[in-house]
């Protein structure tokens, strides 16, 4: 490897790790913002995605220069194809916090009812599952990168625990409707995250491992499964 070629990814990781942290500050301050009923906070969250966004271009447009002005192969290659793709995921979990923000803000204003019972455990776990996926990167650690493609299915049932409690809900209030739907879009939301978070670690895999895991195995009729 060249020394021009090292120090620009580097630099790229750098740049990725930076907009990572700026990805995880947004959807921990959403679900602060949700917690603590805090709209000044939720306003943050989405005066700020703009960053976001700017740091994705500036990334995606470093990374093809350095394709373009070093031709990297085999690990190199593997490298940035990865950046490439966890800085799109980045950026789309920047949007889901936005989202996320915006139902804060709306119950915020209205009077509190509440929350679904697994709604807090689904948060939690998928802020671990985006935090370790970027530590994973950092470490190219693919253990931890495995550790993480594992707990999607956990986050996935959370979701439709929420989604069917706060149907009955709403059952038993329908004039709480308009509130109660903010929970569904913020699961669904939380769900994304945690897809987004599953496909960082298994590009961190294809960097360590060489190897594509998405879609390995299908295990009769329900969802996909793969082996890492």
């Amino acid at each position: 490897m060249s020394k021009h070629l090292r120090m620009d990814l580097e630099r790229l990781e750098r740049d990725l790790l930076t907009e990572g942290a700026l990805v995880e500050d947004a959807v921990r301050k959403a679900i602060q913002a949700l917690i603590e009923r805090r709209p000044e906070l939720a306003r943050e969250v989405i005066e700020g995605d703009r960053v976001i966004d700017l740091r994705e271009v500036e990334i995606e447009e470093d990374c093809l220069k350095v394709l373009a002005l070093h031709h990297p192969v085999a690990t190199d290659l593997r490298f940035i194809t990865a950046c490439l793709k966890i800085n799109n995921d980045l950026e789309r979990v920047g949007d889901l916090a936005v989202n996320i923000a915006e139902r804060a803000a709306s119950l915020a204003s209205s009077t509190p009812i509440p929350q679904p019972r697994q709604l807090r455990a689904m948060m939690e776990q998928t802020t671990r599952m985006l935090r370790e996926s970027i530590d994973a990167f950092v470490n190219d650690d693919g253990e931890r990168a495995r550790a993480v493609c594992l707990q999607d299915d956990q986050v996935d049932r959370y979701n439709r625990e929420v989604i069917l409690e706060t149907v009955e809900n709403m059952k038993r209030s329908p004039e709480s409707i308009d509130r109660l739907v903010q929970f569904v879009s913020i699961s669904r939301n939380l769900e994304r995250i945690a897809d987004h978070a599953t496909n960082i670690a298994e590009d961190v895999l294809y960097v360590v491992k060489g190897e594509i895991v998405r879609h390995r195995v299908r295990e009769g009729p329900g969802p996909e499964k793969f082996e890492v």
